[in-house]
């Protein structure tokens, strides 16, 4: 399931990050802190989701978080 369908505040373990070929977005959200093991938690939804990863909360579009496979 990728982290469009995650339920808010409730968290889980990032098991891939699927990004097909798009190096830049794989960097990008390498350097937020999106890998596998990491654990993250959806804090809000609207047009855009708001996580938590580690000690910061990001504003990440849908086709980002469709990239993460939770």
């Amino acid at each position: 399931m990728t982290l469009n369908e995650a339920q808010l505040g409730q968290e889980y373990l990032i098991e891939s990050v699927d990004t097909e070929g798009d190096e830049d977005m794989e960097s990008f959200l390498f350097s937020l802190g999106c890998y596998s093991g990491e654990k993250i938690t959806v804090v809000d939804k609207k047009r855009n989701l708001v996580v938590a990863i580690k000690d910061a909360r990001y504003n990440i579009d849908p086709e980002l978080a469709g990239a993460i496979k939770i």
